[in-house]
């Protein structure tokens, strides 16, 4: 299930998003987080059933949430949240909408401002200023925004976006992602002078500790 802490929320992993929430609620306590891009090493680690079951988690906590799809080349969110891909993000930012075109997911306190129309080049469209100008009018809307970016090793849009928000959380899955990939992340990251809040482990075994946090 994709959306676990609205289908099971006293599972041992939806504990481990609320716990994921606190962490994240205290990393900063002077500096709150009000931006932060999530993203994973490589594909198929699980950072958009992450970033969705969070994003329901800070929802639920009170906090007016906005979760963006900037994973402009395999966009998933829409799907997750049984909703439309168009308009999105590329739509208010090619066609300069000073208004965005948010969805009600059905969790009071969460809106989703899907993908949009998928565009040639989203490295450079996630780089522009009107992006940021993008960002800032989510925050006006918003206790705090989220934003899926593709997986850093793969391309490099998570670090472009990166550069522009509070923070960035990576996402590893235990047996699968490889090291050397989550090294090559981190430093990537780090060069081009994001903030990395932290990572969060999914696919634990049950008997281990679920989505573990370290800052």
């Amino acid at each position: 299930m994709d959306l676990i802490t609205l289908t099971d929320p006293r599972s041992p992993i939806s504990e481990a998003y609320r716990t994921l929430r606190t962490n994240l609620s205290f990393y900063s306590l002077d500096h709150p987080i009000r931006s932060l891009v999530v993203t994973s090493a490589a594909v198929g680690e699980g950072k958009s059933t992450t970033i969705a079951n969070l994003a329901v988690t800070l929802a639920q906590s009170g906090r007016r949430t906005i979760l963006v799809d900037c994973d402009l080349r395999r966009p998933s969110l829409h799907t997750i949240f049984n909703l439309r891909q168009e308009p999105g993000l590329t739509n208010m930012v090619l066609e300069n909408e000073d208004t965005p075109p948010l969805q009600e997911t059905g969790v009071e306190n969460l809106w989703l401002l899907s993908s949009g129309t998928l565009p040639p080049n989203p490295a450079d469209l996630l780089g522009t200023k009107r992006v940021d100008q993008v960002i800032a009018v989510l925050q006006e809307q918003a206790d705090i925004v989220l934003f899926d970016a593709p997986p850093v090793v793969a391309v490099t849009d998570a670090a472009v976006l990166g550069a522009k928000v509070d923070g960035v959380l990576l996402v590893v899955s235990a047996g699968k992602t490889r090291r050397d990939h989550a090294e090559r992340a981190k430093e990537m990251l780090e060069k081009a002078k994001v903030r990395i809040v932290g990572a969060t482990l999914t696919n634990v075994p049950k008997s281990s500790t679920m989505g573990s946090y370290y800052g």
